[in-house]
């Protein structure tokens, strides 16, 4: 599946950091991990730190699938505001999967730091805003909803939002909890921490056929070297619904440009993260070296043909919606990347077990929370591999719908 155009920024910036080789023999393991990005190396570190032996996989060099392309926002805002998540799933577990969300973020901070990469995870604010009117009253509910349930955050009016951004749209909510990674570095850094604590990591090894037994699984490469092991997780992102019969995502292409470094260090209130209420959503965040990315204008299809040709046209569309905002701000588009998006029908990932597969977990952080959920999955499957109960594992389940 080609998951990205070929000069995503991160891979550009960060460079080939390190390769692992392929699989050249049988082996054994605790626990199989299929897919080494962002989410693979989150569930292997959180196993391995538990003292389990893991071993990973992955078809391409590890890191450069989605990883590499990702924008990397850490959010706990799912991208299905509360006000609607509640009637789909119940207020319980809605207002649950925005807790952990905010937990995640402080969780993957700490890892970072763990693990050597605390420069590149930064604390922000989120600034989420009304495009229009028409969208004030949903927001003034949403706002209303996250107080009721303890998520710290500011009503902004026209007025409060000029002061702060220089830009005008009728409402704004500031919250307090968010923050920026470079998820391609930080995926490595968790790989090598794994390999430290006795995993094992193969990249260029692709999975040909799964073998259920009745107390382990056995996968064949297309080299025809095999993997034993106890369990299995599936952590290939967007390709996961290949081992799935349920359709759980709906494939969606995506776009971003970074700029030219900045010359001020306060490009805007906070360098906060901001996004918007309408649907596909414009979005910006700064990096460490003082650029802009602005992402989003999605297109509703997978062609990755089409999808990179209108890479020029929707590169522009995103240049100039940011010039809109800050009309002050000379931005010079410096890198521009397309890649796959998968949304689920209510915003939430899939973790878990599946009745379709024996033996199996998920992993599966779909959305505009993929970190956020792939950190949340990592310690569900730590949890029930190791025979400890995780109530949240029904939030995420395969069987809500």
């Amino acid at each position: 599946m080609d998951l990205r155009s070929e000069t995503p920024f991160w891979l550009i910036k960060d460079g080939f950091i390190k390769s692992y080789n392929s699989l050249k023999h049988n082996t054994k393991t605790e626990v199989l991990i299929i897919g080494a990005g962002i989410t693979g190396a989150l569930v292997g570190y959180h196993l391995a730190q538990a003292g389990v032996e893991v071993t990973l996989v992955d078809r391409r060099h590890v890191g450069m699938g989605s990883t590499c392309a990702s924008t990397a926002l850490l959010q706990y805002e799912i991208d299905t505001p509360l006000y609607q998540l509640i009637p789909m799933v119940g207020e319980k577990h809605a207002v649950r999967s925005y807790h952990l969300c905010l937990d995640a973020i402080d969780k993957v901070g700490d890892i970072a730091s763990t693990v050597g990469e605390g420069k590149t995870f930064r604390n922000r604010k989120s600034f989420y805003y009304a495009s229009s009117t028409r969208h004030v009253a949903a927001l003034k509910e949403e706002y209303e909803l996250r107080r009721k349930h303890g998520i710290a955050l500011s009503w902004l009016d026209k007025d409060e939002i000029a002061d702060k951004f220089h830009f005008s749209t009728p409402a704004g909510l500031l919250s307090d909890k968010a923050a920026e990674v470079d998820a391609y570095r930080l995926t490595h850094a968790l790989l090598k921490k794994i390999v430290a604590m006795g995993g094992k990591v193969y990249d260029k090894t692709e999975v040909k056929d799964i073998h259920y037994a009745s107390n382990h699984v056995r996968i064949t490469t297309t080299e025809d070297c095999t993997i034993e092991a106890k369990r299995l997780v599936i952590a290939a992102g967007y390709e996961s619904q290949k081992y799935l019969k349920q359709p759980v995502e709906n494939l969606n292409s995506t776009f971003a440009i970074i700029s030219e470094p900045m010359p001020d260090e306060a490009i805007w209130y906070g360098n906060c993260l901001i996004w918007e209420t309408d649907r596909p959503y414009l979005y910006m965040r700064t990096t460490v070296d003082k650029r802009i990315l602005v992402g989003g204008r999605d297109e509703p299809f997978y062609n990755p043909k089409r999808r990179d040709a209108l890479i020029p046209r929707k590169s522009e569309a995103l240049k100039r919606a940011f010039e809109k905002k800050f009309p002050s701000i000379r931005y010079q588009i410096d890198y521009q990347w397309a890649g796959t998006f998968t949304e689920t029908k209510d915003g939430l990932p899939y973790i878990g077990q599946s009745p379709e597969r024996p033996l199996t977990y998920f992993a599966l952080g779909f959305g505009g929370n993929g970190i956020t959920f792939s950190l949340i999955a990592a310690e569900i499957i730590r949890d029930l591999y190791m025979g400890k109960k995780n109530s949240d594992e029904a939030i995420f389940s395969f069987k809500r719908h």
